[in-house]
């Protein structure tokens, strides 16, 4: 026993549960919110693509669904991820609203990243007759890849903490059993074993982050 409350073959299957909330919904997010990324880039009025209508649309959206706390987004597109699983309730339930809630994320960090490669680096990929998806390709993501590395680093610690408040609608994972296990039934040890659990998981991923991202630097 871990506590007064759990055992260690809970804790697994909740740590289990945890990253399979997180990987799904950032692969299912990423798949979203680096095209959207891209575009808020390439669109921009001195960008590669200059796309007015595509740049305004896409802006206010992003910044509205970034704008609703993760708590309310998650009750407030109930219909919305019942009709795409057939419940609210439950893992890959969770999965859905978790999903809407990295994408815009996901897409503003790809954007910030990309706005720091050097305007030169456009201008010679321009010069030599680049079109825009080889600019794109061969030029705008490969030197913003370092940069790119710590923003998807950014939105899986992002995600770590949304799953944790997932577990009030019965999300299942390591903040479900906190609530559950911990703060309902007033179990200090087991609230105290989640914490570092996560913490240890936010510090793994945080390194390997920025390994990745020093080795593709220098490179």
């Amino acid at each position: 026993m871990l506590g007064s409350s759990i055992d260690s073959a809970q804790l697994l299957e909740a740590l289990y549960q945890t990253l399979y909330m997180v990987s799904v919904a950032l692969v299912i997010g990423s798949l979203i919110g680096i095209p959207l990324g891209i575009l808020l880039v390439v669109t921009r009025t001195n960008g590669i693509w200059p796309n007015a209508i595509i740049h305004h649309v896409l802006n206010p959206i992003i910044n509205i669904l970034r704008s609703v706390p993760f708590i309310i987004l998650l009750i407030a597109i109930v219909p919305f991820t019942k009709l795409l699983v057939g419940t609210s309730i439950g893992t890959t339930a969770a999965i859905v609203p978790l999903t809407v809630y990295v994408a815009p994320y996901i897409a503003r960090l790809i954007e910030n990243s990309l706005l720091e490669v050097d305007d030169g680096i456009i201008e010679a990929a321009n010069a030599m007759g680049a079109s825009p998806v080889q600019i794109i390709r061969y030029f705008l993501l490969p030197e913003a890849l370092g940069s790119l590395i710590l923003s998807i680093t950014t939105a899986i610690i992002g995600l770590i903490g949304a799953t944790a408040m997932a577990g009030a609608v019965g999300g299942g994972g390591i903040g479900d059993m906190a609530l559950v296990y911990g703060y309902q039934r007033f179990d200090t040890l087991v609230i105290l074993i989640t914490v570092i659990v996560l913490v240890i998981i936010v510090q793994l991923i945080q390194s390997l982050g920025n390994v990745l991202a020093r080795k593709v630097r220098r490179n």
